[in-house]
């Protein structure tokens, strides 16, 4: 189970990139393997859709019970809202002997909060909008009891074709604990040819430039923006009072 990181080549781990080198087969969805089609040379590469994540991961046992090393792969870190939970939840379900290795990845919050400056330096909470697994009243808590104890909030599937309301509730929930000048980043395909970022605050943030491949942190009460980067300061100047 590997995690392919942000996109660019780049932004693979050499850890990462010797696993996918050395193994028989590689599976995944099909942007992700697109992504990293330059070291696919000479093995088998098996592609799916989106919303096919179990088919996905029970052919990756399969084909490893028969003795071959497989790659699983999976964009970002596969710890991190991807598939290495699921891989183990299949695994287990089937009773399989195969032995099971999770090889971490550059996740997105980690090259979004690059692009972007310094947003992350405190605490912060990570939160997906994506109700496909988790019911939205739960989401919902997960929001108010991060925006009501001051995180730095960085939101996973933001927004789809289909999920185009979740983005703007959550917004308008956050407000209830943010000024309108709390700093806003939006990072679309970091590290990509398409990449894109946007810095805005809360009064100025428009939910409908953001897509699914997209990451969005919210800012807490001391972020503030400075020559076009968003900053979370740790506490520095006040303990030094530099």
């Amino acid at each position: 189970m590997v995690g392919t990181g942000p996109g660019s080549l780049d932004y693979l781990t050499p850890a990462a990139r010797s696993i996918i080198e050395t193994c028989d087969v590689v599976l995944g969805y099909n942007t992700y393997l697109e992504l990293i089609e330059p070291i696919l040379q000479g093995k088998t590469v098996i592609s799916s859709a989106m919303m096919q994540e179990v088919e996905r991961v029970r052919k990756a046992l399969e084909i490893a019970e028969s003795g071959k090393k497989v790659c699983l792969v999976s964009g970002g870190d596969p710890g991190i809202y991807a598939m290495a939970g699921l891989v183990f939840d299949v695994a287990k379900s089937l009773n399989s002997s195969v032995q099971i290795e999770v090889v971490a990845g550059i996740a997105a919050l980690n090259s979004c909060a690059e692009r972007l400056g310094a947003p992350l330096m405190h605490d912060f909470a990570v939160i997906s909008l994506s109700d496909l697994l988790t019911p939205w009243e739960v989401i919902e808590k997960r929001l108010e009891a991060a925006a009501s104890a001051d995180f730095v909030m960085v939101i996973y599937n933001p927004r789809s074709k289909k999920r185009t309301w979740q983005l703007q509730s959550a917004v308008t929930l956050i407000r209830r604990f943010r000024t309108g000048e709390t700093p806003v980043g939006i990072v679309k395909s970091a590290t990509r040819k398409d990449e894109e970022i946007i810095i805005a605050t809360l009064d100025t943030f428009e939910p409908t430039v953001v897509t699914m491949q997209s990451t969005v942190i919210f800012g807490n009460s001391k972020s503030y923006i400075w020559n076009n980067r968003m900053v979370t300061p740790r506490g520095y100047l006040d303990k030094y009072h530099l």
